[in-house]
């Protein structure tokens, strides 16, 4: 049975869900305690976001925890409300990162965790939810990967590093024939006033 992309989305949520569901952990997280507000700053805010574990980008936090922990998901749920709830969606990315011993993270080799690499919003948000801008607004408008700024496109960046590379090389070359010529140069004109 052929399956899309987006299937593997809702197979992912379904099956974190499933194991929420089967560990009697509410798929809803628990309301945080507004914190205390400084009366002296004035941009001081008792808000609290609300986490949805049933959404896409908390099972992928979870899965990804889980998977580098080795540890059940029911381990990592504290660890994935903590992440959506400080940093949103784009904290995948962080996280993608510090799992990778903080070691900045090349989309255009690897594949993003949230949208396996297809570098549209997994979502399908439409416009109004996305915030696009009213001119935008028309057929075929795509939404871009809030986690990912590069196209997952292994084969294609590989011929093109490859091609600078080369050009590099020789570039490379031929200074280094330039400066072999000149080298000998300079040593036979000193090697003749020697002899002189």
């Amino acid at each position: 049975m052929p399956t899309t992309v987006y299937d593997q989305f809702a197979r992912r949520t379904a099956t974190v869900t499933a194991q929420l569901t089967t560990l009697g952990i509410p798929l809803t997280a628990p309301v945080q305690p507004p914190a205390a507000t400084d009366p002296t700053d004035p941009w001081a805010s008792s808000h609290t976001v609300p986490v949805d574990r049933s959404t896409l980008a908390w099972c992928t936090a979870a899965q990804m925890l889980a998977t580098h922990h080795d540890t059940g998901i029911d381990r990592q749920v504290d660890a994935a409300d903590a992440l959506l709830r400080g940093l949103g969606v784009r904290g995948l990315a962080q996280l993608h990162s510090d799992l990778h011993a903080g070691a900045p993270i090349d989309y255009r080799y690897t594949p993003c965790p949230y949208c396996s690499g297809i570098g549209e919003d997994p979502t399908l948000p439409d416009c109004q939810d996305a915030g696009c801008p009213p001119e935008c607004e028309f057929a075929g408008h795509g939404h871009l990967c809030p986690v990912c700024p590069d196209n997952y496109e292994p084969r294609w960046f590989a011929d093109e590093q490859m091609t600078v590379v080369e050009e590099l090389l020789a570039d490379a070359i031929k200074e280094r024939e330039e400066r072999a010529s000149l080298r000998y140069r300079i040593r036979t004109r000193l090697h003749r006033r020697t002899l002189t």
